[in-house]
C-alpha cells in the first residue's frame, strides 16, 4: 500500500500571504448616502468619522482611506465615482479589506454585489458587511449575499415604484413640481414659484427677436453671447446654443402652464429615461404658476416655428420680412440688400435674392423699400378687416377641413398592421431556420424580401404621420390666427410686426410693384 505524505500549505489561498506571517491588513471603508437632505449629509459625515475611528482602533489593521459618495443612488454603479476609485485601488493592491455598513450601501443591484465580491475575492480582497455580519471570504457568504442582495434590489424597486406612484398622484391632482432653477426667469420661495424680473426680461427679448425681428435661434444665440447674457444654467464659460433658445421658445412653462411626465424611467436599475410618446399618461396643468409670455404670443411663436420648418433651409433670419416676401417671377424669397454702403446715401432695399443668379435672367420683379412694404401691408390689413366676422367664419371653415385627419389615421392604422404582420413573418422564419435544415440562399432571399417590405411600409407610415402632423400644425396656426383676429383692431394707422407675423402667410411681389398678400385663412388681397 502506498504511503501518502501531507505537505502543509504555506500560502493563504485568499490573501496569497504566507501562513502565520504577522502583517497588518490594509483596510478601507465605503460610505454612501442617497439623498441631498441635510439629515442625510449628517449621516454621511458620521459614517466617515465612525469608520475611520473603527479601523484605526484595530491593531491588526492599517487605515487606508474612506471612500464615499454623496447624494448618489446605489442602484447604478456608473455614477459612483469614489466607489469605482476604491475598486481600482483594490485591484492595484492598495487594499486588503473593505468595510461597509450594509449590502444596500454597497450596491442594491444583485448582479453588481455578487460579481464585485467574486472579483475582489479572486484578487484576495475581502468585504465586510457590518449590518449583516458577513465576511465575503467565509464559505457560505455568497449564498447569503445572493439572498440579501436580491432583497435589497427588490426594496429599491419597491421604493422607486412608490416614489413614481406618489409623483403621479400629485400630477393627477394638478400639483406641479419641476426644476424651476433650470428655467430662466423663475425661482421658488415659501409662497411658491415667483418671477425673477431681470431674467424674465431676457426671455421676453428672445421672443421679441424671434417674432418681431424674424431672427433664427442661431441668430438669437449669437446676440445673447455677444451681449454677455448668462445661460439658464448660469455656469461660467457656458455659451448659448440653438437648443437653449429653442427650449425657451417651445416650453409651456413660460406661458404659465405645466406639462407633467414628459419623460419616464424605463429601467430603475440603470435609471434610463425616455421621452413619453404616449406610453404612459401625461398631465397638463393650466395657470400653474405666473407667466412670462402671454399665451397668445406663445401660440404665435409655435405657429411661426411650424412655418419656418416647412420652409426649411431656405429660411433667412434677416429681418421681419424674411421668408415671407416671394418673387412672382421665380418663386424665390425677397431679401435685404444694402445700397451705397459706407456713404451718406446708404439705404436698405428688398429684392429677389436670386435675381442675378444664373437661370433667373427673366426675373423682372421690382425692388422695394421697407416703407413700401409696411405701407402696403397696413392697407391690406385695413381692407381685409372691413368684415372681421366673415373673416373669422372663413377661418373656422378652413380649420375644420384641416382637422379632418380620418384618411391619415386610416393610412397609419393600415401600415402599422402591415408592419406587425411582416415582423411576425420574419420572426417565424428566423426561428424555423434555427431548427430546420434549409437552403440558406433561399432563406436569405426571402428574408431580404421581408426586410424590403418592412422598410417600404415603415416609410409609408412615416409619411402618413407627417401628413397628419402637418395638418394639425396648420390647424394650430389657424387657431392662433382666429385668436389674433378677435383681439386685433379693425383698423391700424401704422405698421405692427406682431400682426404681420401672426396673420400673414406670405406676400407675393408682382412686376407692376403690387403685392398680393395671402393671409393664413387663405384670403388674398392685391395692393
Amino acid at each position: 500500500m502506498s504511503k501518502v505524505t501531507v505537505i502543509p500549505s504555506t500560502i493563504n489561498p485568499l490573501t496569497q500571504m504566507p501562513l502565520g506571517q504577522i502583517s497588518k491588513r490594509k483596510v478601507a471603508a465605503y460610505a454612501r448616502v442617497s439623498t441631498d437632505s441635510d439629515e442625510q449629509y449628517t449621516s454621511y459625515d458620521s459614517q466617515c468619522k465612525k469608520y475611520e475611528e473603527y479601523i484605526k482602533a484595530n491593531p491588526q489593521w492599517e487605515f487606508v482611506a474612506i471612500y464615499a459618495d454623496e447624494g448618489i443612488t446605489g442602484t447604478n454603479r456608473k455614477r459612483r465615482i469614489n466607489f469605482n476609485r476604491m475598486i481600482d485601488d483594490a485591484k492595484a493592491g492598495k487594499i486588503d479589506l473593505i468595510v461597509t455598513k450594509s449590502i444596500s450601501r454597497f450596491a442594491r443591484n444583485t448582479v453588481d454585489t455578487i460579481s464585485l465580491t467574486r472579483e475582489l475575492k479572486r484578487i484576495g480582497v475581502e468585504v465586510f458587511f457590518e449590518k449583516e455580519n458577513i465576511w465575503s471570504f467565509e464559505d457560505k457568504s455568497e449564498f447569503v449575499l445572493t439572498v440579501l442582495a436580491s432583497a435589497a434590489q427588490e426594496e429599491s424597486r419597491s421604493i422607486s415604484q412608490n416614489v413614481t406612484m406618489g409623483k403621479r398622484w400629485k400630477m393627477q391632482e394638478g400639483k406641479t413640481s419641476w426644476a424651476y432653477n433650470r428655467f430662466l426667469g423663475f425661482t421658488k420661495t415659501d409662497e411658491g414659484i415667483i418671477l425673477v424680473e431681470e431674467e424674465a426680461k431676457i426671455v421676453r427679448e428672445i421672443y421679441r427677436l424671434f417674432l418681431a425681428e424674424g431672427k433664427t435661434c442661431m441668430g438669437i444665440a449669437k446676440i445673447l453671447n455677444d451681449n454677455g447674457i448668462p445661460t439658464p444654467s448660469g455656469k461660467e464659460g457656458c455659451t448659448w446654443k440653438i437648443n437653449n433658445v429653442l427650449s425657451i421658445l417651445t416650453n409651456e412653462k413660460y406661458k404659465g402652464d405645466s406639462k407633467l411626465q414628459k419623460t419616464f424611467t424605463v429601467d430603475f436599475l440603470e435609471h434610463k429615461t425616455k421621452k413619453n410618446e404616449g406610453e404612459i399618461d401625461s398631465y397638463y396643468v393650466k395657470d400653474s404658476h405666473p407667466y412670462i409670455i402671454d399665451k397668445s404670443e406663445w401660440e404665435m411663436v409655435q405657429a411661426e416655428l411650424v412655418r419656418r420648418r416647412e420652409i426649411g433651409a431656405s429660411y433667412s433670419g434677416n429681418g421681419p420680412f424674411s421668408s415671407k416676401l416671394i418673387c412672382a417671377d421665380c418663386g424665390c424669397f425677397y431679401g435685404p440688400k444694402i445700397w451705397h454702403a459706407g456713404t451718406k446715401y446708404q439705404r436698405t432695399i428688398y429684392r429677389c435674392n436670386d435675381m442675378y443668379n444664373k437661370g433667373h435672367d427673366q426675373c423682372m420683379t421690382p425692388k422695394l423699400s421697407e416703407e413700401d412694404i409696411k405701407k402696403k401691408f397696413v392697407e391690406a390689413y385695413n381692407r381685409t378687416m372691413m368684415d372681421k366676422d366673415a373673416l373669422i367664419e372663413d377661418a373656422l371653415m378652413v380649420k375644420e377641413l384641416l382637422t379632418n385627419v380620418e384618411a391619415e389615421d386610416k393610412a397609419i392604422a393600415e401600415e402599422q398592421a402591415n408592419i406587425e404582420i411582416i415582423t411576425e413573418a420574419a420572426n417565424r422564419m428566423v426561428k424555423e431556420n434555427q431548427f430546420k435544415v434549409q437552403d440558406q440562399d433561399e432563406y436569405q432571399r426571402k428574408y431580404d424580401e421581408l426586410n424590403k417590405r418592412f422598410n417600404e411600409a415603415n416609410d409609408r407610415l412615416k409619411k402618413a404621420i407627417q401628413a397628419k402632423n402637418l395638418k394639425l400644425a396648420k390647424a394650430l396656426s389657424i387657431d392662433t390666427f382666429i385668436e389674433a383676429l378677435k383681439k386685433s383692431p379693425e383698423m391700424i394707422t401704422e405698421w405692427d410686426d406682431k400682426l404681420w407675423n401672426v396673420l400673414l402667410e406670405s406676400g407675393t411681389v408682382n412686376r407692376d410693384q403690387t403685392i398680393t398678400f395671402k393671409f393664413k385663412n387663405g384670403k388674398q388681397i392685391k395692393i
